[in-house]
C-alpha cells in the first residue's frame, strides 16, 4: 500500500506524481489547534489590563498612568511590525512555522515581563510579545478560513475568535486569584506556558496551508493535502502573492481594482475596530476603578466583557451568514458606541455588569465581521491581500487605542475616554456600512459572505 509523501522543506523539489490516495483528515483539527493558540494570544493581550491596578501600586516598577499607556502602545506597535513581517516570513517558511514561531515569541516576551527589574525592561518584554501576537492572529485567521471555506467563513472566524475571549477571561481569573497574594509577576510567568503546551502540538499536528504550498511551487503536495482535508484543490487565483514587491503590487491593485471604492473604507473600519478592542482591553479595569468601583469589581469587568465577547462571536457568525457581515458589523459598532456612552455614567453595580456584558457582545465581533466582509468586496485573487492589509492597517488603531486611553487617564478625564470609544464605534459603523454597499461587481455571485 502506498502513502502520500511527507511535506518537505522549502527548497525541496515537488514530485512529478503523487502515488496513492491521501488519508482523510478532519479540518476541525486545524480550527482546534489555532483556537488553542489564539486562546493564549487573548490571555497575553488581556493580562496587562488585568494586573495594571496592582502594577501601578508597585513602587519598585515605576509605572504611572501616562507610562502605562505608552507601554500598552509598545505592545501594539510590536503587533503592527509582527503583522507586517508575517507575510514575508510565510513566503520563506510557510504558515505553520510562522504560527509556531510567533507562539514561542510571545511566550518569551511574557517571561521577560515577569523577570523585568524596571519599566524599561518590562516595556521591552511587551514589545517582544507584541511581535509574536501581531503575526499569529492574521496567520491563524487565514489558516482556518482556508480550511473551512464557502458559506462557513464567517461562522468559522467567529468560532476562532471565541478563544481570544476565553483567553481574556483566563487572564482576568489569573489576575484576581494569583496577583493579590503572589504578585503581578506570577501572572506573567503563566503567560510563558504556551511554549510548553501549544508548541509541541503545533509541531506534531498542524498542517501547512495548501495555498501557500501552491504559491511556493509545490503543486503536488498542495493537491494531496487539500484532498486529505476534503478541500477543493488550490489554484493560482487563490494562492497568496509572494515577495515584498509582489505584495506591494497587490496592495496597489486593491486601490485600483474592482474593490477600490471599498478598500479605504474597510481600512478605516478595521482601524476603528482595533482601537476599540485594544483600548478597552487595556484600560477598562483602570477606568472603572477611577469611576469609583472597587479593585476587585474593576478587574472583574474585564472577565464579564470577554464573556460577552464569546456570546457575540457565536451570534455574529450565524447572523452574518444570513444577513451579511457588513450589515451585522455596522449594527454591532452602533451598539458598542451606545454601550460606551452608558459606561460613562455611574450606575448601580449590577446594572453596570449587565451593560459591560452586552457591550462585550457587540464590541469584539464588530471587528471580526469587518474581516468577514472581505470575500464580498474583492475577487478571489485579491481576497488574501485584502484581508492582510485590512488587519495590518487596523493595527495602527491598536497602537492608538492604549496610548489614547493613557493620555486621557493621565489628565484625569476618564469620562472622555468612553466618549472617545463611542466616537470610534460611530465611525466604524459608518465606514463598514459604506464599504458593504459597494461589493465587488465581478464576483458577488461567488462570494462566501452575502452583503
Amino acid at each position: 500500500m502506498t502513502t502520500a509523501p511527507a511535506l518537505r522543506g522549502p527548497g525541496a523539489a515537488a514530485p512529478a506524481a503523487v502515488p496513492g490516495p491521501a488519508r482523510r483528515r478532519s479540518p476541525f483539527a486545524v480550527l482546534a489547534l489555532c483556537w488553542l493558540v489564539v486562546l493564549f494570544d487573548g490571555m497575553d493581550v488581556n493580562v496587562y489590563g488585568a494586573v495594571m491596578p496592582r502594577m501601578l501600586a508597585d513602587p519598585g516598577l515605576g509605572l504611572t498612568p501616562a507610562t502605562a499607556g505608552t507601554v500598552g502602545s509598545w505592545t501594539t506597535f510590536g503587533m503592527l511590525i509582527g503583522a507586517l513581517a508575517a507575510g514575508n516570513l510565510t513566503d520563506w517558511t510557510g504558515r505553520r512555522p510562522v504560527i509556531t514561531g510567533c507562539t514561542l515569541l510571545f511566550s518569551a516576551g511574557s517571561a521577560l515581563c515577569a523577570a523585568a527589574p524596571g519599566i524599561e525592561a518590562f516595556g521591552l518584554g511587551r514589545f517582544v510579545a507584541g511581535l509574536g501576537l501581531g503575526g499569529v492572529m492574521p496567520t491563524c485567521l487565514s489558516m482556518v478560513m482556508e480550511f473551512a471555506p464557502g458559506a462557513r467563513a464567517a461562522l468559522t472566524a467567529g468560532a476562532l475568535m471565541t478563544s481570544y475571549h476565553v483567553g481574556g477571561m483566563l487572564a482576568t481569573v489569573l489576575g484576581l486569584t494569583l496577583a493579590p497574594d503572589s504578585g503581578w509577576r506570577l501572572v506573567f510567568w503563566a503567560g510563558a506556558l504556551p511554549a510548553l503546551v501549544a508548541v509541541p502540538l503545533l509541531l506534531r499536528l498542524l498542517p501547512e496551508s495548501p495555498a501557500v504550498l501552491l504559491a511556493k511551487g509545490r503543486t503536488a503536495e498542495a493537491e494531496t493535502l487539500a484532498r486529505a482535508y476534503g478541500l477543493r484543490p488550490p489554484h493560482a487565483a487563490t494562492a497568496p502573492a509572494t515577495g515584498a514587491r509582489a505584495r506591494w503590487h497587490t496592495a496597489l491593485a486593491l486601490l485600483r481594482g474592482p474593490g477600490r471604492r471599498s478598500t479605504p473604507l474597510l481600512w478605516a473600519a478595521s482601524f476603528c475596530g482595533l482601537l476599540l478592542v485594544y483600548g478597552v482591553s487595556t484600560w477598562l479595569p483602570q477606568l472603572m476603578r477611577a469611576a469609583g468601583y472597587g479593585p476587585t469589581s474593576s478587574v472583574s469587568f474585564l472577565l464579564v466583557i470577554n464573556a460577552g465577547g464569546i456570546v457575540g462571536m457565536l451570534v455574529a457568525g450565524r447572523v452574518a451568514t444570513r444577513f451579511g457581515a457588513a450589515r451585522v458589523s455596522a449594527v454591532w459598532f452602533l451598539l458598542t458606541a451606545a454601550g460606551a456612552l452608558l459606561l460613562a455614567v455611574r450606575l448601580p453595580l449590577p446594572v453596570t455588569y449587565v451593560i459591560v456584558a452586552v457591550t462585550g457582545v457587540w464590541l469584539f465581533s464588530a471587528q471580526v465581521m469587518v474581516y468577514a466582509t472581505v470575500p464580498a468586496l474583492y475577487p478571489a485573487p485579491q481576497r488574501a491581500a485584502g484581508l492582510g492589509w485590512a488587519t495590518g492597517i487596523g493595527r495602527l488603531g491598536a497602537v492608538v487605542g492604549p496610548a489614547l486611553g493613557g493620555a486621557v487617564v493621565a489628565h484625569g478625564a476618564q469620562q472622555w475616554a468612553f466618549a472617545t470609544f463611542a466616537a470610534a464605534g460611530l465611525l466604524g459603523a459608518l465606514t463598514i456600512h459604506l464599504a458593504g454597499r459597494t461589493p465587488c461587481p465581478s464576483d458577488t455571485s461567488t462570494s462566501s459572505i452575502p452583503r
